[in-house]
């Protein structure tokens, strides 16, 4: 390490310790996350100074460009605070689509106009992103996508309705998928839009889920006005622009900046260890088949943490192409896996919905079983990850 390395990291500690909130250095409560805008709020104060102090040095997007609210840190600086931020235990200061996805897509594609417009304010945590991809008749095959944007010049006319738009309820804008050549071969007839919300025809009708949450929604939109400006890239060459962006989505690497080092991995966790949990329902000592499957779960996770550093030190903080497939692969493996290995070991405990018979933890991780069904279709589906990992990284023919 150099001095001006060494230098940078004393900084960086000295910083963090005065300015991160005790709360702030605790596991991540749902509830008291921030993913930007306002019309969602998050339930602790702290969470919110911890955010703008962050902005204000940029820190919320480490590698971006300063002007457009990040620090412009190089690898080495940005691999040494996402170290002291995790050595602190502190929270991700901003979550979001806004910041894992759209903001370095935009860097790649933007215009000049559109990275000053919608960067800073996604830096500072003060709008909120949802993503408009998949619809009734398109899901894993997303370019079938039948949502129509009609070019009027100065205009796109979008008609038509996107599913599983997460958290749309709260965005305040939309990233969007729209057919706009019906004639041309379907994913070259694709454009990428940037939509307001408040836009009149936009409507927002949550879904509710079967672990009691509403966090998916169904977006329609009827003759929505949305600005030629407001479109990313080449026209008809959206799929290129979208593409890139589920790359952002399913590398995962965003969350190693932090202490909340595994994302969903982090949230799934028991408030006992795996083995004491298994302790304390079995009465007993833990049986081998059992302690050989935690052993395996538990390496599992290891192993892909270790492989999202590397990739990330390795790619000086940027995606690593097709490579996020196999990420996505895993964690959605691993966490299916481990929640099943929880219900397991508390046995009908595991299952209860509400009520005194069952604690706060067994309770919350049986709706996360619930809710971790759909964790191997969202963002795109297993088979759908394992197919780019044959055709891309391994170059096996189609």
């Amino acid at each position: 390490m150099t001095n001006s390395d060494t230098a940078f990291r004393n900084e960086v500690s000295a910083w963090l310790e005065a300015n991160c909130p005790v709360s702030m250095r605790t596991r991540m409560v749902p509830e008291e996350a921030v993913n930007g805008g306002n019309r969602r709020r998050g339930t602790n104060a702290d969470a919110y100074l911890w955010l703008d102090r962050m902005a204000a040095r940029g820190w919320t997007a480490p590698t971006w460009p300063r002007v457009y609210g990040g620090a412009g840190l190089d690898k080495d600086a940005y691999v040494i605070l996402m170290a002291e931020l995790q050595r602190l235990g502190a929270r991700p200061p901003l979550g979001g689509m806004g910041i894992t996805m759209l903001g370095p897509t935009l860097l790649e594609f933007g215009t000049d106009a559109q990275k000053a417009r919608h960067l800073p304010p996604i830096a500072r945590g003060e709008t909120a992103w949802c993503q408009g991809y998949s619809e009734p008749g398109a899901g894993s095959d997303l370019a079938s996508l039948a949502t129509h944007a009609e070019d009027r010049g100065d205009h796109f006319l979008v008609n038509g309705a996107k599913i599983w738009t997460s958290g749309a309820q709260h965005a305040d804008w939309m990233f969007c998928l729209v057919r706009t050549d019906r004639a041309a071969p379907k994913h070259r007839g694709i454009s990428f839009l940037l939509i307001d919300m408040t836009t009149p025809g936009v409507t927002v009708r949550p879904i509710r889920m079967i672990n009691g949450a509403s966090p998916f929604c169904q977006t329609f939109f009827d003759n929505v006005v949305v600005p030629r400006d407001n479109l990313v890239g080449a026209l008809n060459d959206g799929w290129t622009v979208g593409k890139r962006l589920l790359q952002h989505e399913r590398s995962g690497l965003a969350a190693l900046a932090s202490a909340d080092t595994a994302g969903p991995m982090d949230r799934i966790r028991p408030a006992l260890p795996m083995p004491e949990l298994a302790r304390q329902y079995g009465n007993a000592g833990i049986e081998p088949e059992l302690r050989q499957d935690l052993i395996d779960n538990a390496m599992l996770r290891a192993a892909l943490l270790l492989t999202q550093r590397r990739t990330l030190e390795e790619s000086a903080a940027h995606t690593p192409g097709a490579a996020t497939s196999i990420f996505k692969y895993v964690e959605a493996n691993y966490v299916k896996e481990q929640l099943e290995l929880q219900l397991r070991i508390r046995g009908t405990a595991g299952l209860g919905w509400s009520g005194d018979d069952f604690d706060a933890d067994a309770l919350d991780k049986c709706r996360l079983w619930l809710e971790a069904k759909s964790i191997s279709i969202a963002g795109g589906s297993n088979e759908i990850q394992l197919n780019i990992i044959a055709r891309r990284v391994l170059g096996l023919p189609d």
